[in-house]
């Protein structure tokens, strides 16, 4: 395949990475090809903690690498997008609304997360597995192409043994580093940046706090490294002592009152505490480009001190890659995995098609917020896609917009599964609304959409129909559903002046002949005009302001002679669902 060197478009944020990831590639590796078998890898990162459901805001810390790593496999170059799962981080705390847990799963705090039971009735062997399924299953769908670290395997394997001794030897250098960004509160003055994080706390907190040689052959009592229990399995452990020449450590945990000597050189119980660890995987794994919150771009912040401790501890370069922006869900700032109920991206999946959910990572800069919407913002959301495909599909859309399109629609491996007829998402959530999901009656109104080229298998509608079905049966309150009467509104259809009864016998004279979407559309607007003295044809500039106020009582007449309000699906989508013969039955003066 041929090298693209530099991509032209200076409008697509994915191809200015591309571009910026592999010049550091490049200058990493000067003079390497990038064409043949012994190419350099292109290393690209995420990260995701399995501490509970992994949210629609932990899901762009995967895709803007994966867009990045795919628009480098396009150009050629062999790029690996590695995934660690922090499996062997500590439970924390129960997570409000899992379902299948309760508070007895707090004496569990403190395990690794592969230590925890998994919520009762999982099929997985533990509380890491239990969640990353479910986003492996997500990734798939979306066409990720990764390779997964779990980190207790990593860690309790020895693979990093080595980087482990070498923190230790170097703690005092690593506490030195740190100590550069601990919160150092003067006298009368107001704390100016972020206090050092819960895991550093751990270890400077639970490792003696020695304020002089311990006889370790350090200068302090700090260690960078935090066993796990050998009976409890907790890291409530303090480190009491370390040898460097023997490796030799002594802990005892404060949580069962247990302790132990071991050899740090075959133990394997433990891990670098995250200040240290993350810089140690970037250099260990060789990591070019990895994302990071913006919440990692405070003084202090894993990120800043990780490119400190990366460089002068295992003298490795810090990864480049942008801050990226929050993600929210119809309203909500910010989403957080430690609180229950948050939308997941297997959540989202049930309600749109693999290539939107991309598109909606791929249009947004990183440092952008957006919102997925599980409300009624998701039908303009697919009007908006859909509009998109029309411009693509002629030539006429914009080269950033066309971009971000094909990166959605489409991997460096092939394209993703589409609708072969990609019906308009409110059309169908409006006749799934209607028919409560029976096949033949959503068949028989599909077909009438567009009776010139009839749909003649639900099948030409999916995966679209599935999942517009599902945002109607999770999404919609019970009390908006709509529901069509099975009888005429005899009060309201006998209070009728003669010129409500005249719109209605106009609408029921024209059914038969304007059968179709695009012809009831035409009819129920036009019924007004026709009575106001205009022809059905008027445009808007030929009518008076009026015409459209009777528009509006028109509907809302129809609307509760058919289901009882004055609002509902669009309405020449309502009376293909409800059938030529119930119509008349329903509006019949």
């Amino acid at each position: 395949m041929p090298i693209v060197a530099q991509s032209t478009d200076t409008t697509d944020w994915v191809s200015r990475y591309a571009d910026e990831v592999i010049a550091e590639s490049e200058r990493r590796a000067p003079g390497a090809k990038h064409d043949g078998a012994a190419a350099p890898v292109v290393v690209v990162a995420s990260g995701l903690s399995p501490s509970g459901p992994i949210h629609l805001g932990n899901l762009r810390e995967v895709m803007t690498p994966h867009l990045v790593a795919d628009e480098i496999r396009r150009r050629g170059y062999q790029v690996r997008h590695l995934i660690s799962w922090d499996d062997y981080d500590r439970y924390r705390k129960v997570p409000a609304g899992v379902p299948g847990i309760d508070e007895s799963w707090a004496e569990h705090i403190g395990k690794p997360l592969t230590s925890v039971p998994a919520p009762a009735g999982s099929a997985y062997p533990n509380w890491a597995e239990h969640f990353k399924a479910a986003m492996t299953e997500a990734l798939a769908e979306l066409g990720v192409e990764y390779d997964g670290i779990s980190q207790t395997e990593q860690y309790t394997s020895g693979a990093y043994r080595e980087q482990v001794l070498h923190a230790m030897k170097h703690r005092a250098d690593i506490d030195a580093i740190l100590d550069q960004y601990r919160t150092k509160k003067a006298p009368g003055k107001k704390q100016s940046q972020k206090p050092v994080d819960e895991a550093e706390l751990e270890a400077a907190e639970g490792s003696g706090a020695a304020s002089e040689d311990d006889g370790s052959g350090g200068t302090s009592g700090y260690f960078p490294y935090k066993p796990y229990c050998g009976q409890c399995e907790k890291d409530l452990t303090t480190v009491v002592s370390y040898d460097d020449e023997t490796t030799e450590l002594v802990y005892s945990c404060t949580a069962c009152g247990f302790g132990e000597t071991v050899r740090l050189n075959e133990f394997d119980r433990g891990k670098l505490v995250w200040k240290v660890d993350w810089p140690m995987r970037w250099a260990y794994e060789g990591v070019i480009f990895e994302p990071s919150g913006v919440d990692h771009s405070s003084p202090g912040s894993s990120f800043v001190v990780g490119g400190q401790i990366v460089r002068e501890i295992f003298d490795g370069v810090q990864p480049i890659g942008p801050m990226y922006a929050f993600v929210g869900i119809s309203g909500m700032a910010k989403m957080s995995s430690s609180k229950g109920g948050v939308p997941t991206p297997a959540d989202a999946l049930k309600i749109m098609e693999a290539p939107l959910l991309r598109w909606l990572y791929a249009r947004r800069k990183p440092n952008q917020s957006f919102k997925i919407a599980f409300d009624q913002e998701i039908q303009r959301l697919y009007d908006e896609w859909d509009k998109l495909e029309v411009k693509v599909a002629d030539g006429s859309a914009l080269p950033a917009d066309a971009a971000a399109h094909s990166r959605a629609v489409r991997t460096a491996a092939g394209e993703l599964p589409r609708t072969p007829r990609p019906l308009p998402y409110r059309t169908l959530a409006s006749v799934a609304d209607i028919t409560a999901g029976a096949e033949d009656q959503t068949l028989r109104i599909l077909r009438d959409l567009d009776p010139s080229d009839p749909i003649t298998s639900l099948d030409e509608a999916r995966p679209r129909l599935d999942r517009a079905e599902n945002w109607i049966t999770t999404q919609v309150p019970a009390d908006a559903r709509t529901i069509v009467r099975s009888e005429p509104d005899t009060e309201l259809l006998s209070s009728l002046d003669d010129e409500g009864r005249e719109s209605l016998r106009l609408l029921l004279e024209g059914l038969d002949s304007h059968w179709s979407l695009d012809g009831l559309t035409h009819l129920v607007y036009g019924v007004p005009k026709v009575q106001a003295g205009f022809s059905a044809d008027a445009t808007a500039k030929e009518l008076p302001p009026e015409i459209k106020v009777a528009q509006r009582s028109f509907f809302a007449l129809l609307y509760r002679l058919l289901v009882t309000r004055e609002t509902g699906p669009r309405l020449p989508t309502l009376l293909l669902a409800v059938g030529a013969d119930r119509v008349r039955k329903l509006l019949a003066a």
